[in-house]
């Protein structure tokens, strides 16, 4: 027997449950055509053609449908059909002229408003501002609903930060809308998802589900009227089969057994911003992002991260893809919840037309405890990006990419007709194949709005980018819950048209299994399907002919950046090396790429790594590898690189004039450290000059003098007019002594120097060898315990031990004071004098506690007399890098005032200091390459040691220590070493040097100190 009710068949129809539907005429509605107008009905077809029948007039202003305009469509019938289809759709749902309206409510920052405004013309919109209160002037019904109904294409409407703001989109507001027009709203959505009234109203009906969402106690049980109760979910029904079904309070979905612990704690181990687009409620097809934010209660420090990269690292250790599949569960239940109560006859709000171009995008905060199951902690009716107070540099950075990729996604302008009816004559043969009877069976016309949805639906999936399907989905537990929900709430199969919906959206994605299983489509709940022998001849599209040559495996296809990067030589697969240069003001560039052949992934940088991703630009060239990997390999092999290489500018200069005027600086005004203090360059008073030019200056005392960067310009008011080659370190009322060589080897003759710390320590020793030496023959990126003899004619000793060893699990890496110890204890025989010397610092895991280790251990070891200089904290990690945590502006702050700590502790102690922290916050901009974006030196190869250099280096002028403009004789030496043509490596960094000759200064100045005693 063949079901008379296709949606609603669950175990005795399941046999045959595609005769009725799959069998499908197509509705065709043109000349004088209204989609929304057409009445859904079920018929005997002749020919192809459906008998005369007068379509349903709908309330408002759509026109009844002549019978004579509407045709029914075999799927086996002529193009010359189709294409009359396909011009409907385009003359009814198709943009008219790329025109959107953007809505800023009050509170919406300028910032926000560029972003939406940038994004919307590169998907080639005019875009039009309008403010709060004037939404109903800009979108009147006289105007532009009926005098002009072509006058915009999408409405977004930007989020409000105050409950007090107008509501953008009003629910009335959607009867309003023409069929092309799109709006960022799907009201059900908002109102039974993103507020508790409604949340409230879910879990009620649904209380057999075991929704597992965490929200404050709803009101009591009359929040769901007593007539719905009775009339809806109280009743308990039986099906055509004559099974007894109960209602949904006694609808059992088994829960987690530590469900309830889940509800009530409070100390979650993680918490997931995950970002989901709805594309459509009804039938339900939406979206997750691969990117989410994560971070660790009770502290608040996020990051971005990769999805499937933070499952398989958190729950490495128990089913991290089931925790994944959970989590896409949860979110889908909730999701098809939703749509089941919108539609239900008794429940859901049916006051008004749907929108069938509207979508909308929501965060979900997700928690987990110790366990693989998600508790739902609130949903927002945006992407919401703010974890604390306010938006660091990552959190802007992920909204850009987030934003980006969703306007490309939903106002794409691809036509998919096409695609449609092949993968429609796809599915129609294999019912026929199935069943010979299938011409005497009934057929459904579909209305051009449904056909248009699922029009949308396959570009939607031939587009994904990065989202991945969450619903439609291939889960038989999803699909068996669905059924079940519209039987309860309609067991008398009113609502039949919906589920065809949903039937029809299962099997398009069916077939995009099938292409995917012959062509690598990256939609992972395809690959849940099982190979069958007839797929090759069902496969759409006639994939199965454009098999890839060999010679692709090692190519890609093209290669995404953002800012884009114009590329020397431009883009060809078969070229592995290229140039690019980008301006000073650009310190980050996203980049990723596309294999040419389905059996690759690309990679960047290692085997492992993320095929796109956000790198920090230093100063100079930086370096980009790009791996293409073998997937088909059990053990992925790399087959290919490519190579691309940035060159970053420096700040644009103007040569020294006679006729300028000095301006300083502590502090950049794009990174706001010391609110309370002046920003950004700043005139100097001709009394400061006056007291700075003097011949005889006293030399500074301490390592931590304040002071502040001085350079000239035409005017403090356009940092362009300044000659940024001239910039020095003016410490305030003193200066630092710049010792020539014969100074600074006598100075450490004899002497121990060890230094303990990360790569910015490692910077200022081999700073150091060079300074001495004249030269720098060895150097690599040490991450354990070297020893240097030959420094100083090995008059000197060096030693240095990486900390911390970030690298190894924190549980297993050593202590700061095992480190430590090991240091001394291998560089012994040592002096308990100030023969000594102790190095101690990095970029940001120093604080006052490793001060007082330092002190305990040089005690125990006898050493308490030797000289300890401590280098503060300095800028890094101030950049969205993934993989990376990142500082927000508050946690910048915070961190300065972490290193008046350190300053004063290592003061009390009696350690000599080098605060590298101010004289690194206002050029934070100037970081040499690395992913840290916290190092202020590089390593290079000497000039005469390169073969055939590609590009030329320049070595810095060095950079004064307080002496204004004016070179003394001894500066002059220090360019001697840098140009040294004996010499294969060169430390480069002015930043660095201001520093480190300070380190040097404070060392010598102790010597001097313990002489004079």
């Amino acid at each position: 027997m063949v079901c008379g009710y296709v949606p609603f068949c669950r175990r005795l129809c399941r046999p045959r449950p595609f005769l009725l539907v799959l069998v499908v005429a197509v509705c065709l509605l043109y000349q004088t055509l209204t989609p929304i107008g057409t009445k859904r009905f079920f018929s005997s077809v002749v020919n192809g053609i459906s008998p005369n029948k007068l379509a349903e007039t709908k309330q408002g202003r759509y026109k009844e449908v002549s019978s004579r305009n509407t045709h029914c469509l075999l799927p086996s019938n002529n193009s010359q059909t189709v294409k009359k289809i396909e011009d409907s759709i385009l003359k009814n749902f198709g943009s008219h002229t790329r025109r959107a309206i953007l809505y800023v409510p009050p509170s919406c920052g300028k910032k926000e408003l560029q972003l939406y405004q940038r994004i919307l013309a590169q998907c080639g919109y005019t875009v039009i501002v309008l403010e709060d209160g004037k939404l109903n002037v800009g979108l009147g019904h006289e105007h532009h609903y009926r005098g002009d109904i072509s006058s915009w294409d999408l409405l977004i409407c930007l989020s409000s930060s105050k409950m007090d703001d107008t509501d953008c989109f009003q629910i009335d507001g959607l009867r309003q809308l023409e069929l092309f027009q799109k709006v960022n709203t799907l009201p059900e959505i908002q109102h039974l998802l993103c507020r508790k009234e409604g949340l409230c109203q879910i879990t009620r009906a649904f209380p057999g589900l075991h929704l597992p969402i965490a929200f404050p106690s709803c009101l009591d049980q009359h929040m769901l009227s007593k007539s719905n109760i009775a009339g809806g979910l109280s009743q308990s029904v039986k099906s055509s089969e004559g099974d007894e079904r109960t209602n949904f309070a006694n609808l059992s979905v088994p829960a987690p057994a530590d469900q309830k612990e889940l509800f009530k704690a409070q100390d979650l181990s993680v918490i997931i911003k995950a970002y989901v687009l709805v594309t459509s409620l009804t039938p339900l097809r939406a979206f997750i992002h691969s990117t989410a934010i994560v971070w660790f209660p009770p502290k608040k420090k996020h990051f971005s991260v990769k999805l499937q990269r933070f499952f398989e690292a958190f729950f490495k250790s128990n089913s991290p893809q089931q925790a994944f599949e959970n989590m896409k569960e949860t979110i889908s239940k909730l999701l098809l919840v939703t749509e089941v109560f919108s539609e239900s006859p008794t429940l859901g709000p049916k006051t008004f037309r749907r929108c069938s171009l509207c979508f909308q995008m929501l965060t979900f905060d997700i928690g987990f405890k110790t366990s693989i199951y998600p508790v739902v902690l609130q949903i927002h009716e945006h992407f919401d990006f703010q974890v604390d107070d306010g938006l660091n540099f990552q959190d802007q950075t992920i909204k850009e990419f987030l934003l980006e990729d969703t306007f490309k996604f939903v106002l794409s302008n691809k036509s998919s007709a096409s695609s449609f009816f092949e993968v429609l004559q796809n599915i129609y043969r294999s019912v026929v194949s199935k069943d010979e009877n299938y011409q005497k069976e009934y057929k459904q016309c579909l209305s051009l709005e449904e056909i248009n949805s699922m029009i949308n639906f396959v570009k939607e999936l031939k587009n994904m980018g990065q989202f991945e399907l969450l619903f439609p989905s291939s889960a038989p537990k999803i699909q068996t819950l669905l059924h079940d929900l519209y039987h309860m709430v309609d067991p008398m199969g009113k609502l039949g048209s919906i589920l065809t919906g949903h039937w029809f959206l299962s099997n398009i994605l069916k077939q995009f299994q099938f292409i995917n299983k012959e062509t690598c489509t990256n939609l992972s709940e395809w690959n849940s399907f099982p190979e069958k022998e007839s797929v090759k001849q069902r496969a759409p599209f006639n994939l199965m002919k454009n098999q890839k040559d060999k010679d692709t495996l090692s190519h890609i296809k093209q290669i995404f950046t953002s800012p884009h990067l114009d590329l020397n030589p431009k883009f060809n697969p078969k070229i592995k090396e290229y140039y690019t240069e980008v301006p000073f003001d650009v310190v980050t560039v996203k980049i990723g790429a596309e294999p040419s052949n389905c059996q690759c992934q690309v990679h960047l940088d290692e085997r492992k790594g993320p095929s796109v991703a956000n790198y920090p630009l230093g100063l100079g060239i930086n370096k980009i590898t790009i791996l293409v990997t073998n997937k088909s390999q059990p053990d992925p092999e790399v087959v290919s690189s490519y190579k691309i290489t940035v060159y970053r500018e420096d700040r644009p200069s103007l040569p020294l004039f006679d006729d300028y005027v000095v301006c300083g600086f502590v502090q950049d005004c794009g990174l706001l450290i010391q609110p309370e203090e002046s920003c950004g360059l700043q005139p100097l008073s001709p009394e400061y000059l006056s007291a700075i030019s003097r011949t005889h200056f006293k030399t500074c005392e301490a390592g931590d003098t304040k002071g502040q960067w001085i350079v000239p310009c035409l005017s403090c008011s356009d940092n362009r007019t300044c000659d940024w080659r001239e910039i020095t370190w003016q410490p305030h009322n003193c200066q630092y002594s710049v010792l020539t060589k014969p100074e600074l080897q006598q100075c450490i003759e004899g002497r121990k120097v060890l230094f303990i710390g990360d790569s910015t320590n490692r910077g200022i020793m081999y700073y150091l060898i060079e300074r001495v030496n004249e030269t720098l023959q060895e150097w690599q990126k040490a991450h354990d315990v070297k020893f240097y003899h030959n420094i100083n004619d090995g008059k000197t000793f060096i030693s240095y031990s990486y900390y911390p060893q970030f690298w190894i699990n924190v549980n297993q890496r050593p202590t700061f004071e095992k480190a430590l110890e090991q240091l001394l204890q291998r560089s012994h025989p040592l002096e308990n004098t100030g023969q000594t010397v102790l190095v101690v610092g990095g970029v940001q895991w120093l604080n006052s506690n490793h001060l007082q280790i330092i002190q305990k251990v040089l005690k125990r070891e006898n050493l308490s007399n030797i000289l300890v200089v401590i280098k503060s904290v300095g800028m890094g990690f101030h950049l969205p890098v993934d993989g990376l945590h990142s500082l927000s502006q508050t946690d910048v702050q915070k961190l300065w005032n972490e290193n008046l700590i350190i300053l004063s502790t290592a003061e009390r102690y009696g350690y000599e200091v080098v605060d590298t922290f101010i004289i690194t916050m206002g050029r934070y901009k100037e970081f040499l390459p690395g992913k840290c974006g916290c190092h202020f030196h590089e390593v290079v190869k000497s000039k005469t040691f390169k073969e055939s250099p590609d590009i030329t280096i320049k070595l810095p002028k060095p950079y004064f220590l307080g002496k204004y403009f004016n070179s003394p004789n001894q500066l002059s030496q220090l360019r001697d070493y840098a140009m040294n043509s004996q010499s294969p490596y060169h430390i480069r960094g002015p930043i660095n040097q201001v520093y480190s000759e300070i380190l040097l200064s404070r060392i010598c100045a102790s010597k001097r100190k313990a002489g004079d005693s």
